[in-house]
């Protein structure tokens, strides 16, 4: 690693933009493209600080694509929106294939809890139909347990 200070500011900065995309995703239903370029580019940043070989970039870069593809999937039948998807795929850039395969693990244990929610305010509302669902809340927590695995889990 390059230098401790400069990793927990990169951490941070992830952490916050994760947090912002899942409150804005929550008050609009909108993931910006801006806030997931911004994601995305910090990640080769990530990969330096961190000291990723070139091979395992090289194969984040195609999970990555994995997670963007398998997602697309899910918008196609209406099930995500697109700045899901995206902001997902920019997330997995951040991580190893094992710690991508939990961030989806956690995301979609995120998500039912979050849809579950949805529904049960919609109904105390009153309102007949189907909840939007701010999917970017369960992104976000699946991006942030990952992140907190670097500080709560000593052996990863």
């Amino acid at each position: 690693m390059i230098d401790d200070t400069f990793t927990l500011l990169l951490l941070g900065a992830h952490a916050l933009l994760l947090i912002y995309a899942a409150v804005r995703d929550v008050q609009t239903y909108l993931i910006r493209n801006r806030l997931v370029l911004v994601v995305a580019a910090l990640a080769p940043l990530w990969w330096i600080v961190d000291a990723v070989a070139l091979s395992d970039m090289l194969i984040r870069l195609v999970v990555a694509g994995a997670v963007f593809g398998g997602l697309a999937l899910l918008y196609r039948f209406g099930m995500m929106g697109g700045g899901d998807v995206k902001l997902a795929a920019a997330i997995a850039l951040w991580f190893t294939p094992g710690e991508t395969l939990r961030f989806i693990v956690v995301m979609a244990l995120a998500g039912g809890l979050v849809t579950i929610g949805a529904i049960i305010l919609r109904k105390i509302r009153g309102k007949p139909g189907d909840p939007k669902i701010p999917y970017g809340v369960a992104i976000a927590v699946g991006g942030l347990w990952n992140v907190a695995q670097r500080f709560l889990n000593h052996f990863a």
